[in-house]
């Protein structure tokens, strides 16, 4: 038995709501905490007791991104697991190769995405996200649950496409004019424009076009934007025939993603290094327009 059909990457609160505890529905709470460390610089936190204390959609599981869907040795934050790890952990959270995914966050949905993404890197499109996230759920008025929901182990098997993402080289090439690609940039507005960030060289990389995604989203109901919206968003990117999408460290550019793969494109892969790597390398350009 398979769990309830999905006919695009993003579903909406009512179509859950309709859904909600049918067999092999999985529903699975991403959210990531941002907090200050005693150094002044961000860090992130799980968002694992928030779910429990301050409430989760009835039934959900919890999906950590900072060990479990990501690779906690690597020396960069959020790199993408392996192919053993994740199924380990798709596993572990009770997703099979017959489960529909639900995945949500408490933020703007770039944490949900992000997951969303590593499903479909690793060969499963049996995944949506929330549209709205936990905001527009409780917004709405609908029922929520405390505590801990124990996920019933399965086994998860994954197939890679090694074509979802791209490395530091390719967009090296991109950048030189030896490939051809469209790069967006989801980090807020001013770390594009080198105003503001806690790395040590601010900016974007040459050539990129700026869609924040904070601002493919409704403010107060944290649904993403209608069609007409998210197309003046992306812009000339929607032509190219391949698009990367990067931001500071591979998450905020999942949900550049998954709008883009809403919008028809189907050839769009994520830089999982992102900023995080590049400015790093004092060898690569980055342009400010403070």
């Amino acid at each position: 038995m398979s769990g309830p059909v999905l006919t695009a990457p993003l579903v909406s609160t009512q179509w859950l709501a309709d859904y909600l505890g049918s067999e092999k529905l999985l529903v699975l709470d991403a959210t990531v905490l941002p907090y200050v460390q005693p150094n002044g610089r961000g860090g992130y936190l799980s968002g694992h007791e928030e779910y429990l204390i301050s409430g989760h959609i009835p039934g959900a599981g919890f999906a950590d991104l900072i060990d479990e869907f990501s690779d906690p040795s690597a020396r960069l934050p959020f790199t993408h697991p392996t192919a053993e790890a994740f199924a380990a952990a798709a596993g572990a959270i009770g997703v099979d190769n017959d489960t529909t995914v639900i995945v949500y966050d408490a933020a703007v949905g770039q944490w949900a995405s992000r997951l969303w993404w590593l499903f479909r890197t690793f060969g499963y499109d049996r995944v949506a996200v929330l549209d709205g996230g936990y905001t527009k759920w409780v917004a709405e008025g609908r029922e929520t649950d405390l505590g801990h929901h124990e996920p019933v182990a399965a086994t998860f098997g994954a197939v890679e496409r090694p074509e979802l993402w791209v490395t530091k080289a390719d967009v090296e090439a991109i950048v030189a004019g030896k490939a051809s690609g469209a790069l967006v940039c989801g980090v807020p507005p001013k770390e594009f424009s080198g105003e503001a960030g806690s790395r040590a060289r601010l900016g974007h990389i040459p050539g990129s076009i700026s869609a924040p995604a904070v601002r493919l989203v409704d403010r107060d109901t944290n649904a993403l934007l209608p069609e007409d919206a998210l197309r003046a968003a992306f812009g000339p990117a929607l032509n190219s025939e391949r698009v990367v999408t990067y931001c500071a460290g591979g998450i905020a550019a999942a949900s550049d993603a998954l709008a883009l793969t809403l919008l028809g494109h189907r050839n769009v892969a994520i830089y999982d290094g992102s900023l995080s790597e590049w400015a790093a390398d004092e060898s690569l350009p980055l342009v400010t327009t403070v």
